[in-house]
């Protein structure tokens, strides 16, 4: 299986890239402004419409399942989902860490997400393998993780005036990530990456 369509929502940005037979059509949007639930399906229509593609000319159907927001997850988990049922096609869940990671995997990175408010969502990579699993850290732990790693990020962020975070490529990120999972036979239920629990569920818990 090689046919893909993939989206992105996990983060301010949105991605979406339709990949047949060696060739990707893609679309980004820098900042939906969280508005990924009115923009999602617009854009899948249009990277189809670009390429000539139908839904049914993918072998199978993949999400960033997270981390990142909450709410931007779940509607490309759910769109990619309806797709699969539709189609009798598989899903493959790729990780917001992933992305940033594909983009070179043959060093030790240690990928970064924001988490607002000083803090960051991490995942450690090394050639190509998880060795740090997903974390919530403040900026402090970050920072006395981060010796021995290169710092790899797909947005801008606030700790990058305290280190040096190389920013990357979110679309070939995607597109390489979903590639390499996929050899790696890496299909599965697309559920929700939470490190950290919502803050719903905090407050639920404070109470």
């Amino acid at each position: 299986m090689k046919n893909f369509l993939a989206v992105d929502t996990s983060c301010e940005y949105l991605t979406v890239v339709a990949y047949k037979d060696g060739k990707a059509t893609t679309a980004f949007l820098p900042d939906c402004s969280m508005r990924h639930s009115v923009t999602l399906m617009n854009e899948i229509d249009g990277v189809l419409k670009k390429s000539g593609l139908s839904l049914a000319d993918f072998d199978y159907f993949s999400a960033v399942v997270g981390a990142g927001s909450f709410t931007g997850i779940r509607i490309g988990i759910s769109a990619m989902k309806g797709f699969c049922l539709a189609m009798n096609k598989p899903a493959l869940p790729v990780t917001s860490f992933d992305v940033a990671a594909y983009n070179a995997i043959d060093r030790k990175i240690l990928c970064l997400v924001d988490a607002l408010h000083d803090s960051y969502y991490v995942c450690g990579y090394e050639d190509g393998k998880v060795v740090y699993p997903p974390a919530y850290l403040s900026e402090e732990e970050v920072l006395k993780l981060s010796r021995g790693y290169a710092l790899y990020a797909c947005a801008p962020l606030p700790i990058s005036e305290k280190a040096n975070v190389t920013l990357v490529d979110p679309v070939k990120g995607l597109e390489r990530a979903t590639i390499a999972l996929a050899k790696q036979d890496q299909f599965g239920d697309l559920t929700a990456l939470y490190v950290r629990k919502s803050s719903a569920e905090l407050n639920l818990e404070g109470k």
